[in-house]
Parts: structure tokens; C-alpha cells; sequence
């Protein structure tokens, strides 16, 4: 299938023709139709997948073909951090380029009355982290009266980082006649109900399910002592892995310190979290992306919106305690047919979050024990029982995953 073949308007098409895109991702070719139906859709899926411009290219057709003089906001597009937020602002500039929209992000850190003046000028698309919508509403700035087009994105990712009272303030003071886009990776029990109350017959649709990584994302894991990490890491850098590679780490210390330690190994890094300015987060991320810095190191609520092309190394320096998040973190390479690998440290305390992520993978993980700094002990994934792969709701395959550590704790987008 084309994006002409999606019944886009012309300058849609010059746009994405001169980004360079050829084909859509299947969340592209099953959600746009949806939304140029005027429906409410309802979007499981990971970043990576592309859905972004799902929903952004049907919103900018029909506000393009409903063209009016008002100066409040028509469509507004929250998400959860900063950087996806300017990410989705830079998608809509670009796919907007030839059309008489006008857009602006909005976001926390940085000067409001910058913002304000930007506002009063009037916008058509307004993309928001939920804190700075508020206040923004607070001081009189702008109301959601005209708003025609509600767009929730990373709705999981809301959940986790403590938004959804906000989310329900700024759907309070949405007109109840609207069309609303709801997107999240996952569907736990909170994120279900929440898109229950928002959604008015939606249409669902899915794909790439949780429980199933990106194909050509290769893994494998380093059994390693919890001091010897550092050690094993510089090693890798030094050898092994020699692009550009983003690492995870579990809390904003940790990161930290890591860039100190590399620093001090002449190794270049810099590290995205919540208590970095956002100055600094955008600088770090330009870097990255330009190719001038060779370490990104970031945890995980920061590392939502990061979208590196052709980033061929993820490197979990501490995994995840959540398998859901695994999955996602492994998914900022391998993107759009790429290949990527994936290469995690475990150590003593992290087995049990090993197991967990096999059984939610429905595969193990090879474990190296054969590198410079081995753990105490030798260290062997314990198979899970093979299931079939089948398609299923990710409400469905998360609960399954949970249930499992609860009573068993153990050890695509084509470019020219």
C-alpha cells in the first residue's frame, strides 16, 4: 500500500514524498482511514511503529478541509515528556510544511512568557505536556472550548509518571463533542478504564504486541558482578561496541555517575533524566542525534521521545524490573526493518527480572559468561515452557506476565 492509496490530500503527499517515505507502517495504513472517518480510535502500540504520523497527518487533512478564522486551539496532542512532545511538534512541521496550519509545543522547564506570546498569535494544533497545559489554562492563556481533535499519547507512560488527575482537569474542559485518539504500549487495568471513559465507540487497533520484541533486534546478556558493570561497560565501549549506543540505567544517580566514570576513562557522555534542565536534555539529544556525541545515557521516563534513526546499540546497564519496559527500551533499535542489538548486565539481584523478561518474551536470552569481568558464579537462563504466539489483546499478555512473577519468581516505515 502508498500513503496516496490512504485518500491524503496533495500537499500531505509533496510532504511525505520530500521526507522521504514511500510506504506506511501497518499502524499508518489501518489508523489513518479511521481517523479521516471521523471515528474515535483506540491505538496499541509501541514507539518505533509510527505512530505518530497516524495520527498527525488525518488531523492536519481535516483541519486543512475545515479551514477557519478562529485563533483557539482546534487540535491538541498531549504527551508525557518534553522531548516526545517537541518530537511531535517537529513531525507536524514537517508534515505540515505546505499546508496554512499553524502549530506550537508547549512544555515545562523553560520560559512561559515566550509560550504566551506564541499563543496569542492564535494556533491550530497545540502539542502539551499535561503540567504547562495547566498552567497555561491557569493564567487565562487559552481555553479548550474549539478543540475538535483530542489526541492521548503514551497514555501507559501518563500513568507512570503520575498524570492521569491532570489528563482528567484538561478532559474536563473539553467540549464533549470531539473526536478523540488514544494510544498506549500496554493496557493495564487503570490505562483500560481511563480509555473507557474518553472513548465513545472507538475503533481499536493493534499491532506489535507487547509481548513480542523487534525481530531484527539481536540480545544478549552479560552476567557480571554489580561493581564490576562499570568495568564491563568501558570494555565494550572500548572493543565491542563501536556506534553510537543509549543506555539505560534505573535511577538518575546512576546516570550520572556513569558519565562521570567514563569521563574519567577520556569516553564522552551525557545523561537525560528529570533533574537535568531542559536546555541541557535538548543539547545532549542534538548531540546525539548529529553524531557528535557518542554515549547517550538516560533512564527511562526521559528516554520516551527519544527517536534515533538507523541507533544500531541499546545497552541495559540495569535492567528493568518491569518486562514491559525491557521491551521498550530494546526497541529504540531495530526500528523500521533495522537491525539493532540489545545487550543487558545482569548481575545477582537482576535474575529474577531476567526470568521475568523471558517469560513475558516467550524466549531466552543467551548468557555470555565468557567475557572479561564473569560473575562470581556461572550463570545459566532458566527456560520458560514454550507457548504459542498468538495474537492477543497486551491487556491480556501483561497480566500473564505478571502473574508469573508473582508466583513464580525466579531466577514499519520504508525509506527511499
Amino acid at each position: 500500500m502508498s500513503f496516496k492509496e490512504l485518500n491524503l490530500i496533495e500537499p500531505l503527499l509533496k510532504a511525505i514524498n520530500k521526507e522521504g517515505y514511500e510506504n506506511p507502517t501497518p499502524i499508518q495504513s489501518q489508523a489513518i482511514p479511521i481517523v479521516l472517518s471521523s471515528k474515535d480510535l483506540l491505538g496499541c502500540a509501541q514507539t518505533g511503529t509510527g505512530k505518530s504520523a497516524a495520527f498527525i497527518l488525518p488531523i492536519l487533512q481535516r483541519l486543512t478541509e475545515q479551514r477557519s478564522n478562529q485563533k483557539e486551539v482546534k487540535a491538541l496532542i498531549l504527551a508525557p515528556t518534553r522531548e516526545l512532545a517537541i518530537q511531535i511538534n517537529e513531525s507536524i512541521a514537517a508534515y505540515g510544511q505546505f499546508l496554512p496550519l499553524k502549530h506550537q509545543v508547549v512544555y515545562g522547564g523553560v520560559n512561559i512568557n515566550t509560550q504566551i506570546n506564541g499563543l496569542k498569535k492564535g494556533i491550530d494544533v497545540l502539542v502539551a505536556t499535561p503540567g504547562r497545559l495547566l498552567d497555561l489554562i491557569g493564567q487565562r492563556v487559552l481555553t479548550l472550548q474549539q478543540v475538535s481533535y483530542f489526541v492521548l499519547d503514551e497514555a501507559d507512560r501518563m500513568l507512570d509518571m503520575g498524570f492521569i488527575h491532570d489528563i482528567k482537569k484538561i478532559v474536563a474542559l473539553l467540549p464533549s463533542k470531539r473526536q478523540t485518539l488514544f494510544f498506549s504500549a500496554t493496557m493495564p487495568p487503570e490505562i483500560t478504564k481511563l480509555a473507557n471513559s474518553l472513548l465513545k465507540d472507538p475503533e481499536r487497533v493493534e499491532v506489535t504486541p507487547v509481548s513480542s520484541t523487534a525481530e531484527k533486534v539481536a540480545q544478549e546478556v552479560y552476567a557480571v558482578d554489580k561493581a564490576n558493570k562499570p568495568k564491563l561497560l568501558l570494555h565494550l565501549l572500548q572493543h565491542e561496541v563501536k556506534d553510537h549506543v543509549l543506555i539505560f540505567t534505573r535511577t538518575k544517580h546512576g546516570a550520572d555517575r556513569l558519565v562521570k566514570f567514563l569521563a574519567k576513562q577520556n569516553i564522552q557522555a551525557a545523561a537525560i533524566h528529570g533533574n537535568k534542565s531542559q536546555n541541557a536534555r535538548q543539547n545532549a539529544l542534538q548531540a546525539f542525534k548529529g553524531g557528535a556525541l557518542k554515549v547517550l545515557i538516560a533512564t527511562d521516563i526521559a528516554a520516551r521521545g527519544i527517536d534515533v534513526e538507523e541507533l544500531k546499540f541499546v545497552i541495559n546497564f540495569d535492567l528493568p524490573n518491569e518486562p514491559e519496559t525491557y521491551v521498550h527500551r530494546i526497541g529504540r533499535t531495530g526500528r523500521a526493518g533495522a537491525s539493532g542489538k540489545a545487550i543487558s548486565f545482569c548481575d545477582l539481584e537482576e535474575r529474577p527480572y531476567l526470568q521475568s523478561i523471558n517469560n513475558l518474551i516467550n524466549q531466552v536470552i543467551p548468557v555470555i559468561n565468557s567475557h572479561p569481568f564473569p560473575a562470581s558464579d556461572t550463570f545459566v537462563a532458566v527456560p520458560t515452557p514454550k507457548r504459542p504466539l498468538k495474537e492477543k489483546s497486551e491487556k491480556t499478555a501483561v497480566a500473564k506476565s505478571r502473574k508469573k512473577r508473582r508466583f513464580r519468581p525466579a531466577n514499519q516505515q520504508t525509506r527511499k
